[in-house]
């Protein structure tokens, strides 16, 4: 395809689509109506969009409907205490991303408590799953719960049920076997050097693994965010394949090869069914996507500078270092707003 029609496609992509705000009024604070720089969202088992309030501490339970906010974890104290109580009474500091597991369980990182913990969802009481408290790197091949984690920031599920988890500090991704509660360095060496495209994932370094989705086929998706790259890997032949991101930082490409544009801190990924990987590009203050067909770029939300709204559209809503990004099963794409303490909905 020729770059005028690239661009002219993209530009209908964007023009399809509405952006609003569905949670959070602009100003930081802690209200059924407020948020705080929140980072990590999911939608939960059931149907409410779970999301990392960080500074305040806490998880928020947006109700879709209602469009009202509670707390379900945290209270807003900071510290690192309640485990075996009930999620509501535990002190947490500034929880980065959040999953749940099949069952309905939630998982989520306090990246400040180099920890991550799930709360039961028959019981609400939390657990340490990962990480001592402290940050280092230790632990492999022991219980995760005696395991030293440093500024883990994001958590996902692989095809085989084990937990990933984006130990940034440590230039790794470890894994934790649920099953027996065991953990070990899954990819990266602790090295802070260039991936290269095709390798395999054992003895490869990455560069600051920062966040990483799955697909239902079992392909990953994760974004370097030193690296300004982002990789699929290959589940069963465990390689490594470059599929955006030069490497060096930028907001440029929009319309051609994701290989060949620039990515400016990317902290958040989340793959979509529309054949998709949407990223939070924070520092470009943009949602980008990579076309997995394709392999085109174009930026369906965010102007590239930093700003609240307006929301006429999402090619002119400016945002503010956005850090998470969630797809639901019907392509509806929500968006964590940091820096303007907003969550915004993108859909058709």
């Amino acid at each position: 395809m020729k770059p005028l029609i690239l661009l002219a496609a993209a530009a209908a992509f964007a023009a399809d689509w509405k952006i609003e705000t569905i949670a959070g009024t602009g100003v930081k604070g802690y209200s059924d109506t407020q948020l705080n720089n929140p980072y990590g969202l999911a939608i939960g088992p059931d149907g409410a969009l779970y999301i990392c309030d960080i500074d305040n501490h806490v998880i928020r339970r947006l109700d879709l409907k209602t469009r009202k906010l509670t707390t379900v974890a945290g209270t807003t104290k900071m510290g690192y205490a309640g485990d075996g109580g009930p999620a509501t009474k535990a002190e947490m500091n500034q929880p980065y991303e959040i999953r749940f597991d099949k069952a309905g369980n939630m998982y989520f990182v306090e990246m400040k408590n180099h920890v991550v913990r799930k709360v039961d969802r028959k019981t609400g009481i939390i657990t340490t799953i990962a990480g001592t408290g402290k940050p280092g790197f230790s632990g492999d091949g022991g219980p995760a719960n005696a395991a030293m984690l440093n500024q883990p920031h994001s958590i996902q599920f692989d095809p085989s049920g084990g937990m990933l988890i984006c130990d940034i500090f440590n230039h790794r991704i470890r894994r934790v076997d649920l099953k027996t509660g065991l953990i070990d360095t899954w990819a990266g060496t602790g090295e802070k050097k260039p991936t290269p495209d095709g390798a395999p994932l054992k003895g490869t370094p990455l560069n600051g693994p920062r966040a990483i989705d799955v697909d239902p086929a079992g392909n990953l998706y994760l974004a370097l965010r030193e690296g300004d790259a982002v990789y699929r890997i290959d589940w069963k032949a465990r390689t490594l394949h470059h599929i955006g991101g030069t490497g060096e930082k930028g907001f440029t490409g929009n319309g051609g090869p994701a290989k060949m544009a620039k990515l400016n801190g990317p902290k958040g990924i989340s793959w979509s069914p529309d054949g998709g990987v949407y990223l939070a590009d924070t520092e470009s203050h943009t949602i980008r996507r990579i076309d997995l067909k394709t392999g085109v770029i174009t930026t369906p939300a965010g102007t590239g500078e930093r700003g609240d709204g307006p929301e006429t559209s999402p090619g002119e809503c400016k945002m503010a270092r956005p850090h998470g990004v969630f797809i639901d099963k019907k392509g509806v794409v929500y968006i964590a707003d940091s820096e303007a303490h907003r969550i915004r909905r993108l859909a058709r």
